[in-house]
């Protein structure tokens, strides 16, 4: 598991799920099972845990423990699965959304700008839309949407031109062709840090990642019970933000809905009053953690 993925914040997340021994929690990111094992830990012979994961990888680090339930499905399918289970209301939600370590480090999953590998990108290796897909049949408008709005590039409009030019001549399959095609509009000296905005925008695209991440926030409030706690650590300013607003307001924009006596209409408060963030000391030995913002509400 190690090798997989080291859990980021890890005791913080624990603290903040408050775990009862006869509770049931449920971890809609299993990935390498760091935070569901010491979930377990803290559970008694009656409590549960329900595990959500759709990439097949992740099985590999199922630990054998009959409290353990898999369901190897994407998150937003959280409220159906947990009544499949005959697990709602549950005590605690965990998320963790950061793609895992061990995902950018396979490079033939196409996730990372360190490898040439085909352009994949893809969490369910059963879904259709890959990478290679977006970059090779979405129109201009459609890649200048998704390099502006996901991956909060500059000049998204003139990478998608020239994006949309390029393959007139050949396909653009992988990794090495992607950095071939644009590679006179990478700015010098940021290198890195524009191909990781434009990899950004291409996996949440390929796995929609914020229209599941709107989908499970949604049915954490139906499948929390009164007390419950819902904590998620995101890491870019777009996951953070719909889930600050779900939190705050019960919808990802505008004001809070107000009853007719004039009180918020909204399934949760926050218990900590900004984001949470990792220790320097953390930060140093996992650089993963450096961006990382963990939010928790509390089911009222």
């Amino acid at each position: 598991m190690s090798n997989y993925h080291v859990p980021v914040m890890l005791q913080e997340c624990i603290e903040a799920l408050d775990i009862k021994p006869g509770g049931t929690y449920v971890d809609v990111t299993f990935g390498g099972g760091g935070h569901s094992r010491e979930i377990l830990k803290h559970l008694g012979s009656d409590g549960r845990l329900i595990a959500f994961d759709q990439d097949a990888d992740a099985q590999q680090n199922i630990p054998d423990d009959d409290r353990l339930t898999f369901v190897d499905q994407n998150f937003r399918y959280l409220k159906n699965f947990c009544r499949l289970h005959g697990a709602i209301p549950v005590d605690g939600i965990l998320a963790d959304l950061g793609v895992s370590s061990y995902q950018f480090d396979q490079a033939e999953r196409g996730f990372s700008i360190r490898f040439d590998a085909e352009l994949d990108m893809r969490m369910n290796q059963a879904d259709t839309l890959s990478a290679k897909e977006v970059v090779n049949t979405y129109s201009e408008a459609d890649l200048h949407r998704i390099f502006g709005i996901y991956g909060e590039i500059q000049n998204a409009k003139t990478l998608s031109k020239t994006i949309v030019t390029y393959r007139l001549n050949a396909p653009i399959v992988t990794v090495a062709d992607l950095k071939n095609a644009i590679v006179n509009l990478i700015p010098r000296g940021k290198e890195n840090k524009y191909l990781a905005q434009v990899f950004q925008a291409l996996r949440i695209e390929v796995n929609q990642e914020l229209e599941a991440l709107k989908d499970f926030l949604m049915q954490s409030a139906e499948v929390l019970g009164t007390g419950g706690k819902l904590v998620v650590m995101s890491y870019h300013s777009l996951e953070d933000r719909l889930v600050k607003n779900f939190i705050a307001k019960g919808k990802f924009s505008g004001e809070v809905e107000k009853d007719l006596y004039g009180n918020d209409q909204k399934p949760f408060d926050a218990v900590s009053r900004g984001a949470i963030t990792a220790t320097d000391e953390e930060i140093v030995n996992n650089n993963r953690a450096r961006s990382a913002k963990l939010r928790i509400a509390v089911k009222k």
